[in-house]
């Protein structure tokens, strides 16, 4: 098995296309025996004296290996999943909790970095070495090194329960989404919607052999339902199931319902805490971010409600006073997207529809890649002939000065069997090898838009195009390092709640004329955005933004309050309905089971960090202000940008770095302005 294993080979970059099930299992079982046999055998040398090449360089190629493997799995699991893969990714979790609580509660190893940390060689290190070392040494605590063995054993149990039940509540979320279809033979059910959503939906069902059209809860098909539809109760229906996914309400009540899910993953997740002398998770899930303590996320979120709340109120009389002119009285949710879409058309003639025209998915690209170009100095090419998971991934290349910095995967469209949302993940880091050899980093950049359909090219709405741009600052982040050592290179050890900077940054030249000019063009005629429809967009780039900040303060302040005072009572559905008495505007039906389909804290990283987004939104709005004074495609701005933020990774507290680039701490100012919630900009 092992000569034919590609998990078990050198590769460049995987070779997908081989990877089969029966490979993941033989694979990791063989990589983790190796690693421990490693292990074992550099403690005898290293413990009494440890070296940097000897310990951390030495456990960086072991983790390299292990990475090389798993990552390609996991990447799998994500975006083919099948019956198959998915029981051997699922087999591997308990053996990878197992082994990396192992490593964390490993007694020698913990004093082998203790004594290179206060070794007189440490005082040499340079300051990404000297932040491993420190990220290390609190990691090892943090992994129960301090309890006793019952407590050490307590803990691997509970991180490998932890592990399952994330990988359990993904899967159920995705086989509920699957789970329900709406198929449609009379059209007139479809009036209001776009063309482009109808092509969408005769393909999906052509997909399945049917006539027709079929509406599915894959996001571009929800939304289109939600945001056109004519017909109100079909708007209702396909609400309905979408909110209700996974949960015991709606039409599949009761199936993959992830309720007991969310209730086991708190109380593991309250006794983690506990067991590692936290007051719950919430202060556990600080210890690594720059967040200083609850007392301040939560002063931080409510001080944004408040400012907020205001604005949001107007924003829902607006849209109410307008649904009631056209005849609905009672607004509900499912006419909240429906109303809003036709209010903005009303107010600034201009539809989310009309703009897709002008941003097909080349040009878009293109304008993308231009813009990083002229800002950091580097260029971009796409490459053929590599293996792929699917025909529709694309492979690019970073060059610097003719020299090769690194590659990123492009997978954009949603598909079947496919988690949905859109996210970036480090197939490779940057990092010196034990040879010596720089070895370049590969992220993988994943999105879910709606795919070409009729001849046309796929064309995106300025939201898609916004979520391109995001997830994009994370691939540079990821890329554009200069750290050399695996622990701080690119997004590792950057602090959870400082990991959106670059993100949520790389939005803004969505919203720039500069920028607009180079990611736009007419599909057809590939004539430039007008002046007039740029002006509309720019005039409705505030719609709703009260709206919006308190939706996403509802999610931040539900994950943070829901992981501090689990264990008084409250259900899971009762925290959420506080947290709506306190910010919320608009008051979803009863049977809204939201916290059932919230990933991002029961099977993403964001466990009581959802709030990192709009923490680090503060610190994106204020880095690129630097830019309004300076021009928003200032490659001397861009550079420094890069220098102080991207290239440094997670080798210096990200205070210090945003310091470096803005001669000062952030301001709030700079983002309630961005968004119209300022006195100033109202």
């Amino acid at each position: 098995m092992t000569a034919a294993n590609p998990l078990l080979q050198d590769f460049d970059l995987p070779p997908y296309s081989l990877i089969k099930p029966e490979h993941v299992e033989p694979a990791v079982d063989q990589i983790l025996a190796d690693s421990r046999a490693a292990i074992a055998e550099l403690l005898k040398t290293q413990q009494a004296n440890p070296s940097w090449d000897g310990l951390v360089l030495a456990l960086d190629e072991l983790n390299a290996r292990l990475g090389r493997a798993w990552s390609p799995v996991s990447h799998l699991n994500a975006v083919c999943n099948n019956a198959e893969l998915r029981n051997a990714y699922e087999a591997c979790l308990p053996k990878l909790s197992e082994y990396w609580t192992e490593m964390g509660q490993n007694k020698p190893l913990f004093e082998a970095y203790d004594a290179l940390a206060k070794s007189p060689a440490a005082e040499g290190f340079d300051v990404a070495q000297k932040t491993i070392l420190e990220h290390a040494l609190r990691d090892f605590r943090l992994s129960g090194i301090d309890l006793p063995a019952e407590q050490q054993k307590r803990y691997g149990e509970i991180q490998m329960k932890l592990s399952e039940l994330a990988s359990k509540f993904s899967n159920q979320l995705l086989d509920a989404t699957q789970a329900w279809t709406k198929h449609i033979t009379d059209e007139s059910l479809l009036a209001g919607l776009t063309d482009s959503a109808k092509a969408q939906m005769a393909q999906a069902a052509q997909a399945k052999e049917l006539d027709g059209w079929l509406i599915t809860l894959e996001f571009p098909s929800y939304y289109a339902v939600m945001t056109y539809a004519d017909d109100r109760a079909l708007r209702e229906e396909v609400y309905t199931a979408y909110c209700t996914r996974a949960s015991d309400q709606g039409p599949n009540a009761g199936q993959n319902d992830n309720g007991p899910v969310m209730e086991q993953l708190l109380d593991l997740r309250q006794e983690l805490a506990r067991l590692l002398g936290f007051a719950h998770y919430s202060e556990l899930s600080l210890a690594s971010k720059m967040a200083e303590s609850t007392e301040q996320v939560l002063h931080f979120l409510r001080d944004l409600a408040v400012r907020s709340k205001p604005f949001a109120a107007q924003d829902l009389e607006e849209l109410k006073a307008f649904a009631a002119e056209q005849g609905v009285q009672d607004l509900a949710s499912w006419d909240v997207g429906y109303f809003s879409e036709k209010l903005r058309q009303q107010r600034y003639s201009i539809s989310q529809e009309e703009v897709r025209a002008w941003f097909p998915i080349d040009k878009v690209l293109t304008g993308l890649f231009a813009i990083v170009q002229k800002l950091y100095g580097i260029e971009i090419n796409e490459l053929k002939d590599f293996d792929t998971w699917h025909p529709d991934v694309r492979l690019f290349e970073i060059r610097e000065n003719g020299q090769h910095v690194g590659r990123f995967f492009f997978d954009l469209y949603a598909r079947a069997n496919k988690r949905g949302g859109a996210w970036m993940d480090g197939a490779r880091d940057k990092r010196r090898s034990a040879q010596g050899e720089l070895i370049s980093p590969v992220a993988n950049l994943v999105c879910n838009f709606t795919p070409a359909v009729g001849g046309k090219p796929a064309l995106l709405t300025h939201d898609e195009v916004t979520t391109l741009f995001h997830e994009f600052g994370h691939g540079l982040h990821h890329l554009l390092t200069r750290v050399e050592h695996a622990g701080a290179s690119g997004i590792n050890g950057v602090a959870w709640d400082a990991v959106e900077l670059p993100s949520q940054f790389m939005e803004n030249w969505c919203w720039e004329p500069e920028g607009l000019a180079l990611i736009s063009g007419h599909y057809e005629s590939g004539e430039a955005l007008p002046q007039a429809l740029l002006d509309k967009m720019l005039a409705a780039k505030n719609f709703q933004s009260g709206l919006m900040m308190v939706r996403q303060l509802e999610f931040s302040l539900f994950d943070f309050e829901l992981h501090a005072t689990h264990g008084d009572g409250r259900s899971v559905l009762q925290v959420l309905e506080g947290i709506r008495d306190e910010v919320a505007v608009v008051r979803p039906p009863v049977f809204n089971r939201f916290a059932n389909s919230f990933a991002h804290i029961f099977a993403g990283g964001y466990a009581a960090g959802y709030y990192s987004y709009k923490w680090a939104e503060v610190l994106s709005a204020d880095a690129f202000s630097k830019f309004e004074e300076d021009g928003v495609l200032n490659p001397a701005t861009g550079r420094a940008f890069r220098e102080a933020i991207l290239a440094r990774g997670g080798s210096q507290a990200p205070m210090v770095l945003f310091v470096d680039f803005r001669g000062r701490e952030p301001s709030i100012d700079a983002l309630l302005r961005h968004l119209g919630l300022s006195q100033e900009a109202a």
